[in-house]
């Protein structure tokens, strides 16, 4: 269902999925850059959202403000960071009793790892995180579990500095890699699904 909830500057459009009976946990998934046609509907988001709905998790995906039908403009990632933590605080109420799982993609990797280190989630799932792009390496690892999967043939990230990072965390994040794989996961969902998927079920 697409609905509109309140963000720190307005009107955010978000879309809700839930299972039935009442989940134990909910998902909060971040899409890829809102200046280069980063939306909730993109297909590495939607694929994390349905990965965690096959385990009877409810997911909230929503475009950061300026996006679609949300208020706003861009924000270099902090406002993006307050649109989030608002998405967050509306899955609380809904779900009193669910404990949040936070994804992203991308830019939106970076947004959800700056919203980990508020309140650290049930999981954390990072995809394809842009360190060389966005202040990624000054953050400090969250005190949750952790999956970070990259494509190795990435040309938007550099997978070499995303794995040089992630190595050198204490504690490390999972780290799954996936050969030949490109930035926006082309031919490769299927794989990325299952990733999510073992590292929830075993998280």
């Amino acid at each position: 269902m697409r609905f509109t909830l309140p963000g720190p500057v307005g009107g955010l459009e978000a879309l809700i999925e839930e299972p039935q009976p009442a989940p134990e946990r909910f998902g909060v998934i971040c899409h890829p850059h809102p200046l280069y046609g980063g939306t909730m509907d993109n297909k590495v988001v939607w694929t994390i959202a349905r990965a965690l709905e096959e385990l009877g998790i409810a997911t909230l995906r929503f475009n950061f403000r300026g996006v679609g039908a949300s208020a706003g403009s861009y924000d270099e990632g902090n406002g993006e960071t307050e649109d989030a933590a608002a998405v967050l605080d509306y899955g609380a109420l809904h779900w009193p009793r669910a404990r949040p799982v936070i994804a992203g993609f991308s830019f939106g990797a970076y947004v959800a790892l700056k919203l980990a280190l508020r309140a650290p989630p049930a999981h954390l799932i990072t995809v394809a995180p842009p360190v060389d792009r966005f202040p990624v390496a000054t953050l400090p690892p969250p005190n949750c579990p952790w999956l970070l999967v990259q494509g190795d043939a990435d040309d938007v990230v550099e997978p070499r500095a995303v794995l040089a990072w992630a190595q050198g965390l204490s504690p490390q994040p999972q780290i799954v890699v996936l050969p030949g794989v490109g930035h926006f996961f082309h031919g490769a969902l299927a794989q990325l699904r299952e990733a999510v998927q073992d590292a929830v079920r075993s998280g």
